[in-house]
């Protein structure tokens, strides 16, 4: 969590400077102590009192201002900065950043953090894509600085193009990714799979499920933020993939099957979060239309079962969780699986409960092992998945 935490935005002279009002808030909604630094060009955007007003702290600018308490300003605020992040991030910035030049407040202070840095660019693609602009980034890289790739789109001249810096939400994912958790899982290589499976009954319509993806999608999120090195194999969703996460996109249970068992060997853990479509058709040269009431019967047969195979090949030391879902015996139903296919946790729903189960944005958890069973209260899928992997953590 960056409740706590010192976040320091930088902020030069772009027309996307407005974007991080709307950061701002949001970072000192979630706890943290906000700090803003200004260029001289940057306030020709947006006056500093809108910053001093949402995070109630100065907004520093010229480096001489005897305003403040006595201290090496620069110095002060970058030894208590746990994250600075540049943003908008203009050209002539970006090549300061690159080669060391502190002629400013803001530069100076960049200069002497010692914290993870993040860059978010904001240009004319033109600018963007000049061999320069791009040297100084791959510069930037190089001293580990984070370069967070701008967007595609119509940008303020008119054009289209890269460029335009991503939105709030995007930057303040960023912060959050980069210091808002333990790195517990640092090391661990972990697959997860999320959302649902379809298969063709003819070519219009399918059999699936009613899995929206969403408590999959935080699990691999959550492991990103916390260390992990995460696989998210993933059926049809709408759902953004989550920062630092390789996405493998299948659609039958068969694809589901290959890429998993293709890349299981290679894993720390593995959580089986995706609800695969239980049945596909036996043959679909057989298919039949009973057109008297345009119902089909179409012969089908089980799909395979991942989680199964997953715990008849898991080798020593790796981790298996499934998930299942129940409309009675909750507990007897999940420690029946948990030892049929051999996994090392399950954490099962029941879809009786209000707030738990496909769609929603919250879930209600028992996790089942071993040792018993411990019930989760409601919360929201992202705290859940918090509560999952303290709970694998701490069995490894």
């Amino acid at each position: 969590m960056i409740q706590g935490k010192t976040v320091v935005l930088g902020v030069s002279g772009s027309i996307a400077a407005y974007k991080i009002a709307g950061l701002a808030r949001a970072l000192v909604r979630e706890g943290a102590n906000v700090q803003v630094i200004m260029t001289k060009n940057a306030v020709q955007f947006i006056n500093p009192i809108t910053f001093e007003t949402l995070t109630g702290n100065k907004c520093l600018i010229d480096t001489f201002d005897r305003n403040f308490e006595y201290s090496v300003e620069h110095v002060a605020l970058a030894k208590r900065a746990d994250v600075f992040m540049l943003a908008p991030a203009t050209a002539n910035v970006i090549a300061k950043a690159a080669h060391g030049l502190a002629d400013d407040m803001l530069t100076t202070t960049l200069l002497a953090c010692r914290c993870p840095k993040l860059i978010a660019p904001a240009m004319n693609t033109a600018m963007l894509e000049n061999p320069a602009t791009q040297e100084n980034l791959a510069t930037c890289r190089r001293h580990g600085m984070t370069v967070i790739e701008p967007a595609t789109g119509r940008l303020a001249n008119g054009d289209t193009g890269a460029g335009k810096m991503p939105e709030a939400e995007t930057l303040f994912d960023w912060i959050d990714f980069t210091i808002g958790h333990e790195k517990d899982l640092a090391g661990k290589k972990i697959l997860v799979t999320a959302g649902p499976t379809r298969e063709s009954l003819d070519p219009v319509r399918y059999l699936t499920n009613h899995s929206s993806g969403k408590m999959g999608f935080a699990l691999a999120k959550i492991a990103a933020a916390r260390g992990a090195d995460v696989t998210l194999v993933s059926g049809p969703v709408a759902l953004p993939t989550p920062l630092g996460v390789r996405r493998v996109d299948v659609t039958t249970a068969r694809e589901m099957f290959a890429a998993v068992t293709e890349q299981s060997a290679a894993q720390d853990i593995i959580i089986m979060a995706a609800a695969v479509a239980d049945y596909r058709p036996a043959s679909y040269s057989t298919q039949k239309i009973k057109k008297s009431d345009d119902a089909a019967t179409i012969a089908l047969e089980r799909t395979d079962d991942i989680l199964a195979w997953l715990g008849a090949h898991k080798r020593p030391g790796q981790f298996l969780c499934g998930f299942c879902m129940e409309t009675q015996n909750l507990a007897q139903n999940a420690c029946e699986k948990l030892d049929r296919k051999h996994a090392d946790l399950i954490c099962a729903n029941s879809l009786t409960e209000a707030g738990a189960g496909f769609g929603c944005d919250t879930n209600i958890i028992t996790l089942v092992t071993k040792n018993g069973d411990r019930p989760l209260p409601l919360q929201s899928k992202e705290s859940a998945a918090q509560a999952i992997l303290d709970e694998i953590v701490g069995a490894l």
